[in-house]
């Protein structure tokens, strides 16, 4: 029998609790405890059997029957899903990559990663499970993981602008090259635009807002005509272009704006695009299907070249509940003040979900060691009851399927960004304000987005615990854990903002 697990944590703790679990029960088989609850049977059904009255005939033969009735079950509750029967170690566990290989993501296995000597730590200790709690993991496991594969496969978005506005020029004389092509080829360039003020389309208007503009590379009389006005070490002198121009003893030229922005490995956007994860590029490709990948690398570059990320125009994506059909003065104050709380609140808000998303996994996993732990004293403390066995099964297919909801919640965190600034240019898009850059800036409306669905990681699976309860299965508190688990990580991700405001005051 194989157990599966597709989370490095749990692959090493699912071991940890069946070897902590088999040392519990041993000790309750030694110290006799374990027969405690037959003795608490029997004194039950003679004190239920005695409490119903005479009128129930024969109270010995009555209560006799009942016992031999509890008694047969507690055996069989203990054969199936108390004894420890199956071997189980990490030979026996396998890590699931198959989700990643349907989406295409490379996953790899424990074993080839840094965590092999961790996972080799307990190669000595082999634990073994009961058949009935081998069931339970075998079918959660698939039942989740096959809920999983039901989500469609996408383009992490949220992960890829992340990392875009993460990257940086590390290559400070990169960096003042680019200052200094600001200054000697896109200022002028911008100045004789004002100056000409031809008609522009919105695709050129949006165009020309940055250094490496097609339209000032494609028409004559920009780029074509400003120069380096200092010698670059990527182009030699040339004395039909650099003629009445001192040379330098190093040979170095002054190369046009165009040469200087596109020529092969030595221009300025070719060492930029190298500032950028090869991969990133790949996956930001595969999903602009509707780019070429020169637009794609020319965004890119764009995003990490630029100052600051451009401000974009404001448009709606989704219906909400606030003002009027047409909004009055007090609606617009009322929207306006909202919009600078929230601005505010998200400073500590934002970081302090980014924290709990990143926590939860690793308390999930906690969690279901916890439970495997207490399956033997909860077993005892309940006599052995059927129902007790059927709860912690419930409970145990409750925890292994939250961790659905957290990809259900992901997946729609990642993949909204696609739905609401979808693809194609110009009034095509769901909205109009997406750019391939991933700059964001729908004010409220895209605020309340990322504040309602960073609060799904936990609405979602409460919403499935609490589900449960319109059966009769009581496990409201069983996601109590993850709130209280992921507390200190929030609040401590959440004081940042607050630390570094309180050094400006």
């Amino acid at each position: 029998m194989t157990l599966y697990t597709t989370d490095y944590l749990e692959f090493y703790l699912t071991l940890v609790s069946w070897v902590v679990h088999n040392g519990i029960w041993s000790v309750l088989v030694a110290s006799g405890v374990f027969a405690i609850p037959f003795l608490v049977i029997i004194i039950q059904e003679w004190l239920r059997a005695r409490a119903e009255g005479a009128d129930e005939g024969n109270k010995g033969a009555l209560s006799a029957v009942r016992i031999e009735n509890r008694i047969f079950v507690a055996i069989v509750v203990i054969l199936f899903a108390g004894v420890p029967f199956i071997d189980v170690d990490f030979n026996t566990l396998r890590f699931d990559r198959s989700r990643s290989v349907q989406c295409q993501v490379n996953v790899p296995l424990p074993s080839e990663t840094g965590w092999s000597r961790s996972f080799s730590t307990l190669n000595n200790q082999s634990a073994k499970v009961p058949i009935w709690w081998v069931f339970m993991h075998t079918i959660s496991r698939a039942v989740t993981g096959a809920s999983i594969a039901a989500i469609p496969c996408g383009t992490d978005l949220r992960q890829i602008r992340m990392e875009v506005d993460a990257t940086r020029i590390d290559d400070p004389i990169l960096a003042q090259e680019v200052a200094d092509f600001i200054h000697q080829c896109y200022g002028p360039a911008k100045a004789k635009l004002f100056m000409n003020r031809p008609g522009l389309s919105k695709e050129q208007m949006h165009d020309v807002s940055w250094i490496g503009s097609r339209y000032f590379l494609d028409n004559p009389g920009y780029y074509d005509t400003y120069r380096a006005k200092t010698p670059r070490e990527g182009w030699a002198y040339d004395n039909t272009r650099d003629a009445g121009l001192a040379e330098v003893p190093s040979g170095a030229g002054y190369p046009t704006c165009n040469q200087w922005w596109s020529d092969g490995t030595n221009g300025l956007r070719a060492r930029l695009l190298g500032q950028v994860d090869p991969g990133l590029l790949t996956r930001i490709g595969g999903w602009a299907g509707f780019l070429s990948q020169e637009q794609v690398n020319d965004s890119v570059i764009r995003a990490i070249a630029a100052p600051r990320q451009q401000k974009l125009n404001q448009g709606a994506v989704y219906t909400g509940y606030g003002g009027q059909i047409e909004m009055t003065l007090p609606n617009h104050l009322a929207r306006d003040a909202s919009k600078v709380g929230l601005a505010v609140g998200s400073l500590a808000f934002f970081p302090a979900m980014d924290a709990m998303r990143q926590a939860l996994p690793m308390v999930l996993s906690l969690l279901k060691m916890a439970l495997v732990i207490c399956i033997p004293m909860v077993l005892v403390i309940g006599t052995y009851d059927l129902r007790t066995v059927v709860t912690i099964s419930i409970v145990q297919f409750a925890l292994f399927l939250v961790d659905f909801w957290f990809q259900l919640a992901r997946w729609i965190d990642s993949t909204i960004l696609d739905a609401l600034y979808g693809w194609g240019w110009g009034w095509n898009r769901p909205h109009i304000n997406f750019d391939p850059q991933f700059g964001i800036a729908n004010a409220i409306g895209d605020i309340v987005i990322n504040f309602v669905m960073a609060t799904m990681f936990i609405a979602l699976p409460a919403f499935w615990v609490a589900a449960l309860s319109w059966v009769g299965v009581r496990t409201g508190g069983l996601l109590q854990g993850l709130s209280d688990g992921t507390r200190p990580v929030s609040q401590a991700g959440g004081k940042a903002p607050g630390m570094v405001s309180g050094k400006f005051k």
